[in-house]
């Protein structure tokens, strides 16, 4: 049986058992529902960031269409629950009752047969991450197996993404349009718009992210997540040494697409709308920045960088509204400047010798990046010498 230490340092169960603690001791008691409901938001964020550290960070790959699978993993949240509030009792004023209000509006007179299946809510949550999942390995496949990486990968996510968005809102009758799926009430009779409804979903969505560090960490180290350090420094050496670096890269980008799609679907709970402006360039850009900030090598970096990115945003909006943008800016160009390896890397730089001092360790960070170089990894055993 793989023993905690197997996976997880002591620092590293440090930093998992911190974050456990902001979420769900002093976020609750420092927090009014309505922040608290605010920063519920930020977190389903958060798996996009965590993913994108295992894409980017770990693996290389920088996507800037992670917000495809958020919106995909949201959508598929959004059909269930408007469908459950779209009975023909509370769409009796409707032309054609028992369907969407939207599809209504267009003249559709049946419900679609792709909307059909999402009446199972068994079926919903199957779909969050096979949807996803599959859309991510045709991309990927048709990618990785032509060897595309590197910029023209990136721009290609990101001309996905805008191709999604404009396939969203020229469909109105079928997705809702630019509004998106709207007024969305009840998850199996269960009225998510309540304050205790607010409180239940904030705690699942942080024992959801505990769970997704929990598992990404295991992954990061394993034989793969080493692999997938060894594919971003030396990518080359790794094929050279047999293994297939195309199928690596699919299944973190796969791996990712999910993590991007629960966070979709959280969100689409916690807020109770899905709309395209979560799904094109500017969301997706955002989250690159997102995991940027916390450190794009750490997974619990990304946590803390996704908080401190959607906070300085309201906060800058609320109390700055004609200089919120010059401040968001500011930010950013500091991560640049003064810590280019994000919050984890001052953690590493300052705080990680203290801790570390402190628990009898050999100073290592929370989440250091500690998989061995690529040439450890693939080296085949030297020849005998000649004697």
């Amino acid at each position: 049986m793989t023993s905690l230490k197997s996976f997880m340092s002591r620092q590293e169960l440090l930093g998992l058992l911190v974050i456990a603690a902001v979420l769900f001791v002093v976020m609750p008691l420092a927090m009014d529902i309505f922040r608290l409901n605010l920063f519920g938001k930020y977190l389903t964020y958060a798996f996009v960031a965590i993913g994108l550290v295992l894409c980017w960070g770990k693996g290389g790959i920088l996507s800037l269409g992670q917000g495809v699978f958020f919106g995909l993993g949201g959508y598929c949240m959004a059909m269930y629950l408007k469908l459950e509030a779209s009975t023909p009792e509370a769409t009796a004023i409707q032309s054609t009752p028992g369907i969407p209000d939207f599809m209504d509006w267009n003249q559709i007179t049946a419900l679609p047969w792709f909307w059909e299946p999402f009446n199972s809510l068994t079926f919903t949550l199957l779909a969050i991450i096979v949807v996803p999942a599959v859309f991510a390995f045709i991309i990927g496949a048709a990618m990785f197996k032509r060897r595309v990486g590197g910029v023209y990968f990136a721009i290609i996510t990101q001309a996905i993404a805008a191709i999604l968005t404009i396939l969203i809102i020229g469909q109105q009758g079928y997705t809702g349009g630019v509004n998106g799926i709207t007024d969305l009430r009840t998850l199996k009779g269960w009225d998510i718009r309540t304050d205790e409804a607010k409180y239940i979903l904030y705690y699942v969505n942080g024992a959801l992210l505990i769970g997704v560090l929990v598992l990404c960490q295991i992954v990061l180290k394993s034989k793969l997540g080493r692999l997938l350090v060894a594919v971003r420094d030396q990518e080359d050496r790794v094929r050279f040494s047999g293994y297939d670096v195309s199928n690596i890269k699919i299944f973190v980008f796969c791996f990712a697409a999910v993590l991007s799609a629960i966070g979709g679907a959280m969100f689409t709970l916690q807020v109770g709308f899905m709309s395209p402006s979560f799904v094109g360039i500017v969301p997706s850009i955002e989250m690159v920045i997102f995991c940027a900030v916390g450190g794009r090598l750490s997974i619990f970096g990304a946590v803390y960088g996704t908080l401190l990115v959607n906070w300085a945003k309201t906060t800058f909006s609320e109390t700055f509204p004609e200089l919120w943008l010059f401040g968001l800016g500011a930010l950013f160009i500091a991560v640049v400047l003064v810590f280019p390896n994000g919050l984890s890397g001052l953690y590493q730089s300052y705080l990680a010798p203290l801790v570390d001092r402190f628990m009898g360790g050999k100073g290592r960070g929370s989440d250091p990046d500690t998989s061995p170089p690529a040439a450890d990894l693939t080296a085949a055993p030297s020849a005998k010498p000649a004697e």
